[in-house]
């Protein structure tokens, strides 16, 4: 299954090697789209230069060697050296026909890499906040795209579940009761948990005398010392608090409908037993030195302010280990136990130095070869309409699963104004699907790292670069085809493309399987998103322009029947591998 330009880049690089020479047989052809035909082949410009010829001459000469009977209608120079290419209709039918029998729709499988994603990650007894949403959302969907490009995706839920805050956390437990209803706020609400928690531990800080044996704060640091020492009983408290928060992040995902579940989970508890060995190999290397009585490691390149060098602390003055070492031992796991090919990390920019700072130590270290890449899929922020960080009106980060919920309602609204013949069953589930789908195109639809301002309004309605615009396109074609009693999937006939719409429909079509090689080449589900709008508003121009069950002979319904069971496959695939549902109604 190949794209237009993929099949014409041959013939064109022929034609230059048979006009200029043989040196110039791997010549990039340099095609281009043209709002005057289907494709500009700009080759000659480039050329004119090296061969000593006005660029025009060398277009004409390339058109002379060009061989395109069967694949063009017509064939021009233009301007100051440019080759206009139309296809011939027939020659774009045929194409689609390969795409149409094909059960991938022209998606191509890659060469399997091994890829560990490291997306999402909430703390344990926190909740997840709109912060959350953009790592979980745009990772989910580059772990889909590569997964359906034929890669070993290992999806990392790099969760915090380790550290001092959970010394706090496990007295809290025991104060209020294991399975208490205190308790079962780590999965309602997890950020009252921890407030209560932290509020406690705040008060005893400042309170007169302190240092009994009863004050929350020293029985707070002393399990610290338990937790780490790995004390049965508070391994088993700490196991509790994971444990229910694991309910939390599973309700939160089952409803956000993405696909990360408990064994995706790899947190920071997971590389705890490694981190002195790292601190070990790095010192005694000669790699990472003591300075002001933490370890640390000095990078060339790396430099603040007055030119002094920044530091990678690896071990903290007090003995204790921070992000960096945790992460020295996560990369050194990805490459040499995961056999990783390359390694995403999906979150925020601002965490860019950090990052590039670990791997050139662990390059440095040798656990990370040259020939594995890691790569930061870097996470702008979701604004409010203020064009700040989005927040609650107290000034807190907004809860994610009240967005979400949010978004639902809004949907439920829309649909129950639209479609009040509907059951209430059947709307609400078109609700929950419209309301999620809506949040999570509004963010793939933007580059990912980029800012965004949230729109609920805007996110839901069933026009413009919307989440739902492009739901009723497949629902649309689903009440097509339930008109004449047919299954898309069902639907194979020969493809004639005598309208222009029907045309300009089928070469969208034929674009699919570069799209989705370019997200996983780049790791950007925005390009998708727009290809599946701009597919959306295709399909809208023929189905208004071309009649489908009034066409006006049996081949020509049967035709473009199978052009509408294609977008709907299409579509169908492309928005799964967003991560958004299809509803059978809008």
């Amino acid at each position: 299954m190949v794209s237009p330009l993929v099949a014409l880049t041959p013939k064109v690089q022929s034609a230059i090697a048979a006009a200029l020479g043989d040196d110039f047989r791997e010549a990039d052809p340099v095609l281009r789209p043209s709002q005057f035909a289907d494709v500009q082949v700009n080759a000659a410009l480039a050329l004119a230069k090296k061969v000593g010829l006005p660029p025009r001459e060398v277009a004409a000469k390339i058109v002379d060697a060009l061989d395109l009977d069967g694949v063009c209608d017509s064939v021009e120079v233009s301007g100051p050296g440019f080759i206009n290419l139309t296809f011939s209709s027939a020659w774009i039918a045929g194409l689609l026909q390969d795409v149409e029998t094909d059960e991938r729709v022209g998606v191509a499988l890659q060469p399997t890499q091994n890829i560990p994603i490291d997306y999402s990650a909430p703390n344990v007894a926190k909740e997840m906040h709109v912060g959350h949403l953009r790592t979980t959302v745009v990772g989910d969907s580059i772990a889909r795209t590569l997964e359906h490009l034929g890669h070993n995706v290992i999806r990392q839920n790099h969760i915090g579940d380790w550290g001092t805050p959970f010394g706090m956390l496990i007295e809290h437990l025991l104060d209020v009761g294991e399975g208490s209803e205190e308790a079962g706020l780590l999965v309602t609400d997890p950020n009252a948990f921890y407030q209560a928690a932290r509020v406690k531990f705040d008060t005893a800080e400042k309170a007169e005398p302190a240092g009994s044996a009863g004050d929350f704060n020293v029985r707070a640091r002393s399990r610290v010392v338990l937790l780490q020492a790995g004390d049965t009983e508070t391994l088993r408290l700490w196991n509790e608090l994971v444990d229910l928060s694991k309910v939390y992040f599973n309700k939160l995902y089952s409803t956000l409908g993405v696909t990360l579940t408990d064994l995706h989970l790899a947190g920071e508890s997971m590389y705890n037993d490694a981190l002195p060995g790292i601190c070990e190999e790095l010192e005694s290397r000669g790699i990472a030195e003591v300075s002001d009585g933490a370890l640390c490691v000095f990078l060339d390149g790396y430099t603040g302010r007055e030119g002094k060098p920044v530091p990678l602390i690896i071990r903290k003055s007090d003995g204790g280990y921070g992000y960096a070492t945790t992460d020295l031992a996560t990369i050194k796991y990805r490459v040499h136990d995961l056999g990783a090919h390359r390694v995403l990390y999906v979150i925020g920019a601002p965490q860019s130095l950090h990052l590039n700072m670990v791997w050139d130590t662990a390059r440095k270290a040798g656990w990370l070869p040259d020939d594995v890449v890691p790569v930061h899929v870097q996470i702008g922020n979701v604004l409010g309409e203020d064009r700040k960080i989005l927040k609650t009106r107290s000034g807190a980060p907004l809860r994610l699963m009240a967005l979400l919920e949010e978004a639902v309602d809004k949907a439920r609204t829309v649909i129950d104004e639209t479609r009040p013949d509907l059951d209430d069953p059947l709307r609400a589930t078109i609700a929950r699907q419209v309301g999620i789908g809506a949040v999570k195109y509004a963010d793939l639809s933007v580059a990912h790292d980029s800012e965004y301002v949230f729109d609920l309004d805007r996110m839901v309605a069933l026009t413009g670069n919307t989440g739902p615009y492009l739901q009723y396109v497949v629902a649309r074609i689903r009440s097509i085809f339930r008109q004449v009693g047919l299954d898309p999937a069902a639907q194979h006939a020969s493809i004639s493309l005598g309208e222009q719409h029907e045309r300009a429909l089928a070469m969208h079509l034929l674009g699919f399987g570069d799209v989705v090689a370019e997200v996983g080449d780049t790791y950007e589900p925005h390009r998708l998103a727009g290809y599946l709008f701009e597919l959306a508003q295709a399909f809208s121009a023929f189905y208004e322009n071309c009649p489908v069950l009034k066409a006006e002979r049996d081949e020509l319904k049967e035709s473009r029947l199978t052009l509408c069971a294609l977008v709907f496959r299409v579509m169908t695939t492309g928005l799964d591998l967003l991560g958004l549902e299809s509803p059978e109604q809008m």
